[in-house]
């Protein structure tokens, strides 16, 4: 079995083109079935630990509390094929607004915690979400306040069910918190709703695994950020196929200090392992490196998700030696590029010999390509790994051929883990995925003989900073809009903790004067943190091609040289 795994992800004629294992067949399961199924296997199975917040769930007791949440949503209206958005980071409710939307067939839509009051409005519009699940806040960020902001009708609204001038689809919002406002209802009031079982197994039994259950945004060089539309079988599957290239089984324990909103926190995350029934362990809201350390001792985790800077994080850390985590085996180091010296320590160092690295994008559920814990070292430190099972991929030149072994091309996918579509949004569907199912990710990379993937550059001009995707024509977008500035190009410069940071030019309106203190001002109150730019440089003119484009290579060729940076070497 193993060696027709091994020749299903060999190139095939020499060329970059592989197609993934079928043996396993693919799980035809929703994801209330898949929860039902750990359930049956094992009951009274530790499904979760929230370790900051003291919540120890079993398996049973966890369906339980879905069936209670998912309850009280119905009561309130919500029917399959609703939208309902959540903002917050890891938390117990965050993950049983998870399973409870997909009970009833809604759809969850993943907010990133980041986000302000622009991109909240774009989210929650752009899909018409009816319902919003939120935190307080968390941190500097007041979620609450940037709620107020935009719809400050809920301030004074009496009605539990609202109407709201610049969110004209939301209809109920639920705080996991204590608030005193009537129209925000209490997350934790509707949990204590009784379980309409019957109610409920009529709905999950009418749902299809190829119906949408998930829309998680990701921007795009062409502007605002686009609505990925996920099915059951995307991410179900996705889940099961990355926790077996770990080898996971029932009595494993995963650390997940990963960001729920994203396809790592809830597909590779959660998902992963209640389809293998095994524990999800959550250090606490947002990944904190003594929180983590003190995770995996306590709970004895066999298995942690990180991306690089993470791991970083956790091996400078000045107590690191204080901490046993020799329960570790495996797990995943995903995100953004994966620097090789770091995946050395995280396996010798973490004990992480069974350590892999995993890469794709939302719009794939995620992962396409996977090394396997039973991969040669030098093979899990210089690359991504091969081919998933049911995942076709080939990496082309121009003309949209495969190219020979060894040979940079752009990489293209297909299979079943390709997402719907974009959220109402054809034109840019078809953009990315062509007539014959092709995905084109626009990310370069080379195959070797043996299917082995390394990704060598992004054709489209992403920047990844610690694990985090920013577009640099929806951050330009946004500097447009401030009054002062002319133009602005943004392009990633390399950074030794994050990977990438964010570097802007800027051309100011004649006769302004523009300071970058006003630039950062802008950006800290507007923006995500994370898409802030790191450098700014206010010049006169950008460089520019004979037809008028601006040349963002000489740009970012000219701030390494006057920062005195280095390229990384990355897997």
């Amino acid at each position: 079995m193993e060696s027709k795994t091994l020749t299903a992800r060999l190139p095939i004629n020499g060329r970059s083109h592989v197609r993934g294992p079928t043996d396993i067949p693919l799980l035809d399961l929703t994801i209330p079935q898949l929860l039902a199924r750990a359930v049956e296997k094992e009951s009274d199975k530790e499904a979760l630990v929230f370790c900051e917040q003291g919540i120890r769930r079993t398996y049973k007791q966890f369906s339980t509390d879905v069936d209670s949440f998912a309850s009280g949503l119905l009561a309130l209206g919500f029917n399959s094929g609703d939208r309902i958005g959540v903002w917050s980071l890891n938390r117990y409710e965050w993950l049983l607004a998870q399973f409870s939307t997909a009970r009833l067939g809604i759809i969850l839509v993943t907010i990133n915690p980041a986000y302000r009051v622009y991109e909240l409005e774009f989210a929650l519009n752009k899909v018409g979400c009816s319902g919003l699940i939120l935190s307080k806040g968390f941190k500097s960020s007041d979620y609450i306040g940037m709620l107020l902001s935009l719809a400050p009708e809920l301030a004074y609204l009496t009605s539990e069910s609202v109407v709201l001038e610049k969110l004209p689809s939301l209809k109920r919002v639920i705080c996991m918190d204590e608030i005193n406002y009537p129209s925000i209802l209490s997350f934790w009031e509707l949990l204590k709703s009784e379980p309409n079982t019957k109610e409920l197994d009529f709905i999950t039994d009418s749902l299809l695994p190829d119906d949408p259950i998930n829309i998680q945004f990701t921007s795009g060089t062409t502007g605002v950020p686009k609505g990925a539309t996920l099915t059951h079988k995307n991410i179900v599957n996705n889940a099961f196929f990355v926790m077996e290239a770990m080898e996971f089984i029932s009595d494993d324990k995963l650390c997940i200090p990963v960001p729920f909103y994203h396809c790592f926190g809830m597909v590779m995350g959660t998902l992963g392992c209640v389809s293998k029934a095994a524990t999800m362990v959550v250090p606490g809201e947002g990944f904190e490196p003594q929180k983590t350390l003190r995770a995996v001792s306590e709970e004895r985790c066999t298995a942690l998700y990180g991306v690089a800077t993470m791991f970083v994080a956790v091996l400078e850390y000045p107590q690191f030696t204080l901490f046993d985590i020799s329960s570790l085996r495996t797990g995943i180091m995903a995100g953004g590029p994966c620097p090789v010296e770091l995946m050395r320590d995280v396996q010798f160092r973490m004990h992480m010999k069974g350590i892999t690295i995993a890469y794709g994008m939302t719009e794939t559920s995620p992962v396409s390509f996977q090394s396997n814990i039973r991969d040669p070292i030098e093979r899990r430190v210089t690359s991504v790994g091969r081919v998933h099972p049911h995942v076709e991929v080939k990496i082309v030149d121009h003309s949209g051929d495969a190219v020979e072994v060894d040979v940079s091309g752009e990489l293209w996918t297909k299979g079943y883990s390709l997402m719907k579509e974009y959220w109402e949004d054809s034109q840019r569907t078809d953009e990315t995925i062509d007539s014959d199912g092709w995905l084109h990710t626009g990310d370069l990379g080379s195959m070797d003989s043996e299917g082995y993937v390394n990704i060598t550059g992004r054709l489209k001009d992403m920047i990844i900073r610690g694990g985090e995707n920013i577009y640099p024509r929806e951050l330009e977008d946004f500097l447009y809009t401030h009054p002062s500035i002319s133009q602005a190009q943004v392009f990633g410069l390399p950074d030794k903790i994050l990977g990438e940071v964010v570097c802007v030019w800027v051309v100011a309106k004649r006769d302004v004067r523009l300071k970058k203190e006003d630039i950062n001002n802008f950006c800290k109150e507007n923006i995500a943190h994370f898409k802030i730019p790191k450098y700014v440089k206010i010049v006169k003119e950008l460089p520019m091609t004979v037809t008028g484009k601006p040349q963002k290579f000489l740009m970012r060729k000219a701030m390494i040289e006057e920062l005195g940076l280095k390229e990384i070497s990355t897997a």
